[in-house]
């Protein structure tokens, strides 16, 4: 079938993007699902940092590849079991194949069939679902969300409820599963617990949320940006300072638990020094793959502190999805905070400066009905 789908032909072209115009909006032809796989009709795609990060370079993949990897939509065909036509679901960005040793220790972000996968731009059993004038064009990370429909493996499917709005559950795909989740079950952040999260984009201020509905003590979000220091406040950060504040201003002893989202290795180092000693450090972020981390062993083993990544939020989707929208619906969770507006599809490069900027936290592409 035809798709219309925003496809990065170039990686590391000169920003602004809306001048270099590395991703192109065009009509692409879309393969039928093979057994295990559905045909889902996306209604609603989150620009994210790992898409950027592809744009930019620094996380090279293979192209031309149709970018895209947060999404909610309807399935309209399915090969899969347990997985009907007319199902909503949300789209998450590795694909689980279920039998690894990683998916066996219920730690499906892991999957190594799915890592490599993912890798080469393919589908999880391999190959593209995707050409344009006879040339496959790569899938981003098993989804390719930045299109009108999509071809899936169904490890990378969750069904939600209906009732759940679309362009709501969109965010449960990356955003709240890697920030919630790295608060939930990377560092498993108790009662009464002091945690400090730098970077306020989606996954950070998911970060934020979560740490309120862990009922957290003190909340310190860190950002350059005064509005999304704004909305941390109002989300559930106790406080809320740039980066050329002090965190130990607010707590002298440090945090028991830092967060970085923004993916630099400086920033990181900073978070490390700012817990208190038997404090954790959950890193998030994606640097550039020549960004090198410094910091002291000593201060590890001698004050007891924990330096840990944590990848799609060390989650297991079909588990922590339908327990965060439970967060969402108690009021726990208001991930509608994070959308900074929609977008059509036609906007994708200068949603990429944007995001570059640091002028937005979730821009949601949505796509017409019918």
């Amino acid at each position: 079938m035809k798709i219309t789908g925003a496809v990065l032909n170039r990686i590391a072209d000169a920003p602004p993007f809306q001048s270099s115009q590395p991703i192109e909006v065009t009509e692409l032809d879309l393969a039928d699902p093979q057994p295990g796989e559905l045909l889902v009709k996306i209604s609603a795609a989150g620009v994210c940092h790992s898409d950027l990060s592809v744009v930019n370079g620094s996380r090279v993949r293979p192209v031309p590849m149709l970018l895209g990897h947060e999404c909610s939509g309807v399935v309209v065909a399915s090969r899969a079991e347990h997985i009907a036509a007319g199902d909503h679901v949300v789209l998450t960005f590795v694909p689980r194949c279920g039998r690894c040793p990683a998916c066996l220790a219920d730690r499906p972000a892991l999957c190594s069939a799915g890592a490599r996968a993912n890798g080469a731009g393919e589908m999880l059993t391999g190959g593209s679902r995707l050409s344009r004038n006879g040339e496959p064009i790569r899938h981003h990370l098993g989804v390719s969300a930045f299109a009108d429909y999509a071809v899936v493996d169904q490890g990378s499917v969750v069904v939600v409820p209906k009732d759940v709005p679309l362009d709501v559950a969109v965010l449960f795909g990356c955003a709240v599963l890697t920030g919630a989740g790295a608060i939930f079950n990377t560092a498993a952040v108790r009662k009464g617990q002091n945690v400090a999260v730098w970077g306020l984009g989606g996954v950070g201020m998911s970060a934020v949320m979560a740490s309120a509905a862990a009922q957290a003590d003190v909340i310190i979000a860190i950002d350059p940006d005064a509005h999304k220091r704004a909305i941390a406040l109002e989300v559930g950060a106790t406080h809320a300072i740039s980066p050329q504040e002090s965190l130990r201003d607010v707590l002298p002893h440090g945090v028991d638990v830092a967060l970085e989202a923004v993916g630099s290795a400086a920033v990181l180092a900073e978070a490390v020094a700012a817990t208190a000693p038997g404090g954790m450090t959950v890193t998030v972020g994606l640097p550039a793959p020549n960004d090198q981390l410094t910091i002291s062993p000593l201060a590890l083993v001698a004050e007891s502190r924990t330096l840990a990544g944590s990848y799609l939020g060390a989650a297991n989707p079909e588990r922590d999805i339908p327990a965060m929208i439970d967060l969402w619906r108690s009021g726990r969770l208001p991930v509608e905070r994070l959308r900074s507006g929609s977008i059509p599809l036609s906007q994708i490069n200068q949603a990429m400066d944007d995001l570059a900027a640091g002028r937005v936290i979730r821009q949601i592409i949505t796509f017409d009905e019918g």
